[in-house]
């Protein structure tokens, strides 16, 4: 196991280095200049050519690449171009709010997508299957950031029972400003939950052993739980792991609508400002992330079905042999 761990951080590297790449060179292409958007139009040329030195933009774009590679290696993200302050200490002042948005959108999807899924697979081709596969792809279907200003008229401007913007202080107004932005992220998600849960289930339902247990009079609360759901778990945490790596990157359009501290809504005023080193660090930082919960959800794999376990196994063994 701890072969296939180090491989796929291995594997890590040249999708870091691409990335950059592509970012550091989309952003040196991109119309305007980060030093007349700092000083503003009005700046003399001397402040503009003074500032333009000290942030290295003089150099030709590879030497600037290369030295920010260069820093990358060290573990420097750089700092940024608009307040001067270390791009890993912002990036770690936000992403934590960021990592709670996503993990409060996941638990709106699986709380809604799971249960919905398991009725609508044994109600299958009932009024109420095609209802919640109706509403699936309508949540689907729907814009992010046209649900989250749908809810905020209702639910703020509206009946003003929930607020509309920012991050609540203490526990309980995190809790009630999280709601909004968490439902607003986890719809489109708890749509996939539904969906795959519903076509995992079908699969296991037909299965012999289903009957079998049905045959021996076990209750059909526990053959759901222990015999379907379970069997019918891999391809559940597959869609959520990639839900959840996505909500970790796709959380800019919430952030935005909802005025959330998160790491999306800094690389999006990082964008405007044309903060190239800001925009590297967040985009480097939220690879590094999604690449991790996808190798969390490999792992998680041994565990949920003993199979992939015993494969692990065989692989290690085999290595031992090769050696």
């Amino acid at each position: 196991m701890h072969k296939y761990v180090l491989k796929r951080f291995a594997m890590l590297i040249p999708v870091l280095i691409g990335v950059t790449f592509i970012v550091f060179f989309i952003m040196a292409l991109t119309p305007g200049d980060p030093v007349t958007i700092i000083l503003g139009d009005n700046a003399t040329a001397e402040n503009v050519a003074k500032l333009t030195e000290e942030l290295g933009l003089n150099d030709p774009l590879i030497v600037r690449y290369v030295r920010y590679m260069g820093g990358l290696l060290k573990g420097d993200l750089g700092k940024s171009y608009s307040n001067q302050l270390s791009v890993l200490d912002q990036i770690a002042d936000r992403f934590p709010n960021t990592l709670i948005l996503a993990a409060a959108a996941i638990f709106v999807s699986l709380l809604i997508g799971i249960p919905v899924g398991i009725i609508s697979a044994k109600k299958q081709y009932t009024w109420i299957d095609n209802t919640s596969m109706i509403t699936a792809l309508m949540g689907v279907s729907m814009p992010v950031f046209w649900l989250g200003l749908l809810l905020v008229i209702v639910f703020s401007l509206k009946l003003r029972w929930l607020p509309s913007q920012g991050m609540g202080q203490g526990l309980i107004g995190v809790l009630k400003s999280l709601i909004l932005p968490a439902v607003s992220l986890g719809a489109g998600s708890a749509a996939m939950v539904t969906r795959m849960t519903r076509s995992s289930m079908l699969e296991v339902i037909r299965q012999d052993y289903i009957d079998t247990a049905r045959s021996k009079g076990v209750k059909e609360s526990a053959i759901t739980i222990k015999h379907m759901l379970k069997n019918a778990l891999i391809p559940i945490i597959t869609v959520v792991g990639l839900q959840f790596g996505h909500l970790l990157g796709g959380a800019v359009l919430t952030e935005t609508v909802f005025s959330w501290p998160g790491l999306g809504r800094f690389m999006v005023e990082a964008i405007k400002k044309k903060d190239t080193p800001s925009v590297l660090g967040a985009v480097i930082f939220l690879s590094v992330a999604f690449s991790i919960v996808n190798l969390l959800i490999d792992i998680l794999y041994a565990y949920v079905d003993p199979r992939i376990k015993s494969q692990y196994k065989v692989q290690s063994a085999a290595g031992r042999r090769g050696e």
